[in-house]
């Protein structure tokens, strides 16, 4: 046991002890054991070369609140640790430093070069956001620590790239995918965010080739109109029906395109006719599938026009559009512009604007992947928390299309794709590829293109564990038990995990879902580099300490919704730590009991004792459920409010006189309730938990693995609660009549009290009168025949009733509530004469002759009870 607790709490000097006092005795590390139940998290893995942020230390808050208290209710409790490659956002960073460094690009150094620098990056970066989560307090099982690109994360990639390729799920498809112009390289739909933008619509002529007449296209985009190959209008349309079948002329370019019909055409949109544009539009290339048209593409991959824009050659894609603009003008083509606001769809991680262009790109074949992964949710095998996500994940699979995994980046596991170009045989395989399967050659080349990050943290429940061989671990703790993630990745990351886990493992990854929202600053905005409103966890650590981080996201949370952080509401937590430590240390300054044993209750309890002992077992029922039904911002408040109120301002406060004559009984109960209270509190305040639990009579080596409080039928004691809340009641009455007439406590009064329950004020007859400033305290039958001259106040329970002259000088009072009352007399006086001078009235703005007819209502009012008090002192 620990030695006598300092007089004030220390962060600093605890935590980082405490820390490596956990991990060298093996607290966090889990075994396959058959003898209990496995509980599994895995952690969402952050970026390799990441710095903990905000959103990361709410995140692993909440998992490691679970964690711990699964562990300490007997679970086998695995949180699998580990960090991400995170493609773009890697090579991005490794790009720039080398461009500052040495003013060089990555074709430079050519590829194997590149990422031995990327890996030294990595290895250089790549834990320090580990040592940020260890500073948290996350009490992962660091023995099992995973990466994306490790070993066995490779292996598991490669099978499932292979087995869906073999299934015909994986494909290299000519299609219109999101092209990214500043990280060159394609994206997946989820990785477009779309914007509202003012724009233009740009009416253009396009001659019909017959000469006839023409027809007027509306578009957003006149800078691809050089790869136009139809024009579409709605068969139903009376205006250009007759026009099906024709064909126009593309102005400017003057190649002659087919006009054809198609029901995806809006009538009510523009003109009625649409340019058609199959490689730089997603849904005019689903157009150009079903009519047969021609794919022109007119974009470089950095955006700017290629040889098939012709004249526009060379120029940027924003250059393009002015320029085509003026030359439609120009040529007479241009019939009217608009203004419009469109939706825009841009990068995810540079928030450039995305160019929809066809491109030879490898894709998962989705649909017959998302049956199964919704089934799994619309059977219940996987539920969210809260609900309302389960549509969002549902609506977003039902109408997901295929997806793009390749990308064209070098950081990431390179796809297992082989080209022999002795005979041009691809062969997809598990195992490099060195000579032709076909042919014999040894001529091979791989894929030049990585696959998208979330390919293979789409697979972290099973890789983690071992697969694709069948370890012990694998079957042990897959399903995990919960996943712990904010709303924003539902798409990008919970729908991959559960899509590749049922079809790979044939059962869903985990079984619940708790989404979380974001942390915004103190106004509600979102943090941002551009605002600078971010906070620094690790300051914040600095600062207050670990817990009081915690305790804050923990008490500001419910599941699925943003919560707001603030610095008030820190030092509100380190108050709370301050409260705790404070108490604690009055409890064990005064223990005369035997430190070595564990503590058990004594028979003989008295009613507080028994109030205390009631309170705290309905604490843990309490808590436990709410920690069950992930509430944990609930189960927080709850453990505040009852260490807070319950235990510090009352039981404390009553157990101090039997306290100073060495009553072992009330030590006793101090030292059960205020032991399960940290066992309680644990899981949202490790470290200030851990060292007082260490400094209590009790055995075990730590809090964080001692056995979770159990909720005791035996210690439910409503009666002494009711009892309790009875005297309570009167205390604050009696206290709240007081303030009012500025009675000090140090002033006693004798408190004569009238009720139907003698027996509850009898049993309370130790602690009452030093609680209501009582000189003693007299039950009485009737209503005193002097209680006009007495102070009293009525709660449920009871009358009672304050000799005046107990309680207040009545000279002194008097004095010196007329003195406050010629004051007050005087205010309203010069309220008065301003409010009767019409001059004020009728010249000063309405809010200020409002305010001051205010004033003097409220003046009227406070003089009214200062005569209403003079009165009762006569």
């Amino acid at each position: 046991m620990m030695s006598e607790l300092p007089k004030t709490y220390d962060p600093k000097s605890v935590e980082d002890k405490l820390y490596k006092f956990w991990v060298d005795s093996g607290f966090f590390h889990a075994e396959v054991n058959p003898d209990k139940k496995p509980y599994t998290i895995v952690i969402p893995p952050p970026n390799v070369t990441g710095q903990l942020h905000m959103g990361h230390a709410f995140d692993e808050t909440l998992q490691d609140i679970l964690i711990r208290t699964k562990r300490m209710q007997g679970y086998e409790a695995l949180w699998m640790p580990g960090t991400d490659h995170a493609g773009i956002a890697t090579q991005i960073k490794v790009e720039e430093n080398l461009r500052k460094e040495e003013g060089k690009t990555r074709y430079d150094l050519g590829r194997e070069e590149f990422l031995k620098r990327v890996w030294d990056w990595k290895h250089k970066f790549g834990n320090r956001i580990i040592s940020q989560l260890k500073k948290l307090g996350s009490s992962c099982d660091w023995e099992r620590e995973r990466f994306t690109m490790d070993e066995g994360c490779s292996k598991a990639v490669r099978e499932v790239f292979v087995n869906l390729y073999n299934k015909g799920l994986i494909y290299k498809g000519h299609r219109i995918i999101n092209w990214c112009p500043h990280c060159a390289t394609a994206l997946s739909d989820a990785e477009v965010e779309y914007e509202t933008q003012p724009g233009k619509l740009w009416h253009i002529r396009y001659p019909l080739a017959d000469g006839s007449g023409d027809l007027v296209v509306a578009t957003t985009r006149p800078e691809t109109f050089m790869g136009d190959t139809g024009v579409a209008v709605n068969p139903n349309d009376e205006r250009y029906k007759h026009l099906i079948g024709k064909t126009c002329i593309l102005p400017i370019m003057n190649r002659e395109i087919p006009i054809f019909g198609d029901e995806y055409v809006d009538m009510e949109f523009g003109t009625g006719c649409v340019k058609v544009t199959p490689c730089h539009d997603p849904n005019d290339f689903e157009m150009g599938q079903r009519h047969n048209l021609e794919q022109i593409l007119v974009f470089n991959e950095d955006a700017t026009v290629n040889a098939n824009g012709g004249k526009y050659e060379g120029m940027d894609r924003y250059e393009c559009r002015k320029a085509v603009v003026k030359d439609l003008e120009e040529g007479g083509y241009l019939v009217k512009i608009e203004d419009h606001e469109h939706n825009v769809g841009t990068c995810y991680r540079c928030g450039t604007t995305v160019e929809p262009m066809t491109s030879a790109q490898w894709f998962v074949k989705m649909a017959p992947l998302a049956k199964p992964a919704m089934d799994v949710v619309n059977e219940g095998k996987t539920k969210f928390v809260p609900d309302r996500f389960s549509k969002t994940y549902l609506r977003w699979m039902e109408n997901v299309h295929d997806w793009c995994i390749s990308r064209q980046l070098w950081w990431g596991h390179r796809i297992p794709a082989f080209y022999c170009d002795d005979c041009g045989e691809m062969t997809v395989s598990k195992t490099d590829v060195h000579t032709c399967p076909k042919c014999g050659g040894t001529h091979i080349r791989q894929e030049e293109d990585v696959l998208d990050t979330w390919f293979s943290s789409a697979l972290w429940p099973f890789s983690t564990l071992g697969w694709p061989d069948k370890t012990p671990e694998l079957d042990y703790f897959y399903p995990t038990s919960t996943l712990v993630t904010g709303y924003d990745i539902i798409f990008f990351w919970v729908a991959r995990m559960i899509f590749s886990g049922v079809e790979h493992m044939g059962e869903t990854p985990f079984k619940t879902v708790y989404i979380h929202g974001l942390v915004r600053d103190a106004q509600g905005r979102k943090m941002s580099k551009s605002l600078g409103n971010g906070i620094d966890p690790l300051e914040v650590i600095d600062q207050y300490g670990a817990d009081a981080l915690r305790f804050t996201l923990a008490t500001g949370n419910s599941p699925g919704n943003d919560m707001r952080f603030s610095d008030e509401r820190v030092q509100a937590s380190r108050n709370f730590c301050n409260k705790i430590w404070n108490a604690s240390r009055f409890i064990q300054m005064n223990l005369t009991i035997d430190k070595d044993k564990a503590v058990e209750l004594p028979a003989d309890l008295a009613i507080e004792d028994k109030w205390s002992l009631s309170k705290f077992n309905t604490l843990v029922a309490d808590v436990t459920r709410n920690i069950d039904q992930y509430e944990l911002g609930l189960a927080a408040a709850k453990l505040n409010d009852f260490i807070w109120e319950s235990f510090c301002d009352w039981y404390i406060e009553i157990a101090k006189t039997r306290l100073q004559t060495g009553d072992e009984n009330v030590q006793k109960v101090l030292c059960y309730v205020l032991s399960g209270a940290m066992q309680l509190l644990h899981p949202f305040m490790p470290f200030i938990t851990e060292t007082i639990w260490q400094a209590l009579p009790h055995e075990g080596p730590s809090v964080m693995v001692s056995a979770w409080p159990e909720y005791k039928e035996e210690l439910h004691f409503a009666a002494e609660e009711a009892q309790m809340e009875s005297l309570m009641d009167a205390v604050r009455a009696i206290r709240n009549r007081r303030a009012e007439m500025n009675v000090p406590p140090s002033k006693k009064a004798k408190v004569l009290i009238l009720t139907e329950k003698k027996d509850t004020f009898a049993a309370g007859a130790g602690f009452f009168p030093k609680l209501a400033y009582a000189s003693e305290i007299e039950l009485i039958d009737t209503v005193p025949a002097d209680a006009a001259k007495m102070a009293s106040v009525v709660t449920g329970d009871a009358q009672l009733y304050m000799p005046m002259g107990d309680l207040i000088d009545f000279e002194a009072e008097r004095a010196r509530l007329g003195k406050e009352k010629s004051k007050v007399e005087a205010d309203i006086d010069f309220v008065m004469k301003k409010l009767n001078n019409p001059k004020f009235v009728d010249k000063a703005p309405e809010k200020v002759v409002a305010a001051e007819r205010e004033k003097a209502e409220k003046l009227k009012e406070h003089l009214a009870k200062l005569e209403e008090s003079i009165a009762a002192l006569q």
